[in-house]
Formats: C-alpha cells, sequence, structure tokens
C-alpha cells in the first residue's frame, strides 16, 4: 500500500507539472474568429508603386520562375526583340530541374538579382505551371520595393505578383507570355502597349467588346486577383490575398465547374467577398461539368456573386486564351457598366 501510494502521488504530481509547463490554463481557451480574419494576416498599407513604362532600347530580363522554358518561350524573345527591347536571360530560362526552371533558389534568384539590377527594365515570365509557390517565401521584398520595375506573367505566376504587389505596393501585371505573343492578335498588342508603355489612364474594357455585364453598378478600388486555384492557393500563408475595398480579377483553365464553385466557397468562408468593391471574371477554360447534374460555370458564377451588390463583368478576355488583356495587379481603377468603363487611373509611368 504504501509502494501504491507512493506511485499514485508521483503520477499526480508529473501530471501537475506538465500541466504547468505546457499551459497556463489547460485545456487552451479557444480565441473567437470573424469572417475578416484572413484580411488581416496580409493588411498591407503600402502606398502604390507605380514603375516606369517601356520605351524602345529598354532591356527586359527573361524568367521561368515556374516550369522549364519550352519552345513556345522564344515566341516571347522574337516579339520582344521585334518591338526594339533588349533581352537577357536569368539562369533559370535555360535550366531545369525537375519540371522547374532550375532549382528554387536559382529560380528566386534570377528575380532578386534583375530587380537589383539597374540595367534591367523589366522582367518577364516565359512560362506558368507550377513552381512559384516555391520560392515566394525566397523573394527579397525590401530589394524589390527600393528598385522598382514591372514584372510580369500569368497563371502559376499569380502567387508571385500578389505576393509582390501586398508587400511592396509595386504594380505587378498579369501579362502575356510565350505563344500568346506569337502571331500577336491586335487585341493583346493594344492592351499591352496601354499597360507597359503608357502612363495615361485607359479603360480596360475598350479592348474587346465580347465581354457581358453580369451585375451592373460603380465601384472603385485596387484590383487584385488572377487564376482562381493560386489565389485560393495562398489562404492561411503569409502571402495571402487581401481583397477589402477592391476589384477581384479572377481566370482558371481546365477545371471542372464543381471544383471552381468549391474554391469560390473558400474565398467566401474566408470573407473575401465581404468588402468586394467589383468583380472581373476573365476566361475559364474548359469549365466542364463532371456530371450532368452539376452546375454550369454560368450557374456557378451566379450562385456564388448574384447576391453581392456590386458591379461584375464576366467573360472577359484575359487568362489561358486569346487574345490577351493585360490585368494592372495592385493599380486603383473605376469600375462604371453604365458607362462600360474600367478605368485603369495609371499603371506605369
Amino acid at each position: 500500500m504504501i509502494v501504491l501510494g507512493f506511485v499514485l502521488g508521483s503520477m499526480t504530481l508529473n501530471a501537475a507539472t506538465y500541466r504547468t509547463t505546457r499551459s497556463s490554463s489547460y485545456p487552451p481557451v479557444r480565441t473567437a474568429t470573424t469572417t475578416n480574419y484572413q484580411n488581416q494576416k496580409n493588411n498591407s498599407s503600402n502606398e502604390i508603386i507605380i514603375p516606369k513604362g517601356l520605351k524602345p532600347g529598354d532591356t527586359i530580363g527573361l524568367i521561368a520562375p515556374a516550369n522549364y522554358s519550352n519552345e513556345n518561350s522564344y515566341a516571347e524573345v522574337e516579339y520582344l526583340k521585334n518591338r526594339g527591347f533588349n533581352v537577357v536571360y536569368g539562369q533559370s530560362f535555360s535550366s531545369r530541374w525537375y519540371g522547374f526552371g532550375g532549382t528554387d533558389n536559382v529560380r528566386a534568384k534570377d528575380i532578386n538579382d534583375m530587380f537589383a539590377n539597374p540595367n534591367i527594365n523589366a522582367i518577364f515570365a516565359v512560362r506558368g505551371g507550377y513552381g512559384g509557390i516555391r520560392i515566394v517565401d525566397k523573394l527579397n521584398y525590401d530589394v524589390i520595393k527600393k528598385n522598382p520595375k514591372i514584372i510580369s506573367g500569368f497563371s502559376d505566376n499569380t502567387t508571385l505578383l500578389l505576393a509582390i504587389n501586398e508587400k511592396t505596393g509595386l504594380i505587378t501585371f498579369h501579362g502575356p507570355m510565350s505563344d500568346n505573343l506569337k502571331n500577336i492578335p491586335l487585341v493583346t498588342e493594344n492592351a499591352f502597349n496601354k499597360a507597359f508603355t503608357s502612363n495615361e489612364s485607359y479603360n480596360l474594357l475598350d479592348f474587346d467588346n465580347t465581354y457581358t455585364i453580369m451585375k451592373s453598378g460603380r465601384g472603385s478600388g485596387k484590383i487584385t486577383g488572377g487564376n482562381l486555384s493560386l489565389v485560393v492557393a495562398t489562404l492561411g500563408t503569409d502571402h495571402e490575398i487581401n481583397t477589402d475595398g477592391k476589384i477581384l480579377f479572377l481566370e482558371e483553365t481546365n477545371e471542372a465547374s464543381y471544383r471552381v464553385d468549391r474554391m469560390l466557397k473558400q474565398l467566401k468562408l474566408a470573407g473575401k467577398f465581404d468588402k468586394l468593391q467589383g468583380i472581373i471574371l476573365g476566361d475559364f477554360k474548359n469549365p466542364k461539368q463532371s456530371d450532368p447534374t452539376d452546375m454550369t460555370i454560368d450557374e456557378v458564377f451566379y450562385d456564388n456573386f448574384g447576391r453581392l451588390n456590386i458591379p461584375i463583368v464576366k467573360n472577359f478576355k484575359s487568362g489561358h486564351v486569346r487574345p490577351f488583356i493585360t490585368v494592372p495587379i495592385g493599380a486603383k481603377a473605376i469600375m462604371d457598366t453604365s458607362k462600360r468603363e474600367i478605368m485603369i487611373e495609371k499603371a506605369t509611368k
């Protein structure tokens, strides 16, 4: 009995010691959360930084920040050279590690070095695919902020464009890559010129009239967004998208309608639709129904956005589509469906 008492006493003491060491209040007290919690994770107050526009003779650095470059990448090289730009290549352009344009360190170093290099005026990605999320925590945002310049790409590059814009305030560009620039459509070139070479305000809806107005209204704010699956991938990270008071641009490719619905529901549950000023729905390529009973892509849009009292434009020609309209991420815009306008205040200076 004496031994048993000693053992029980020791167990009680150890349990008490464990509770004291682990937490002063055990079990832990749950703290209340709000639907806006996620936006607070990346509530950057950076001033807008407008990069300098391009002119003939400027130097553009070409990188492969996601998948490695392929034969289509040379269409981008040819187009830029024909426009009178000098082209230099990052190590990632000719590197390959698994499916990536070199190791994570190589791809991140390309971006950091090109921002730091005063002889490079802009940085263009040549391909998306997958890989940006692997290097987003390796970028030197202080260097980027102190050396602002154009950086452009789309698809998987959404992660990098959003992170740079959120962390520094620099306007980034959801812009064409590779074969988007092969035998370039007039719409693509006109949008390229306005985004990268002009310092004037312009209307995003002037380039192509095949869009439709899903909901009428007026709103103003910075544009944010990009590829839907990559926007969703930022949730819960230090690079999470902040949509408060902004106009949300989304595009996607080869995702079934139910998967698009699931991603939109995730954004909604994260509070990302609560304070929107407008929505631009770009191209959603091949939005198949996995089952005949699934919603169509338009039904998904109306189910998710139909109750929002904000202007919404859909079928906007930007994304995995030709022609391609460049969208400046972080630029101030006024969206007014009665005037058929999404006026960009200034994308470059």
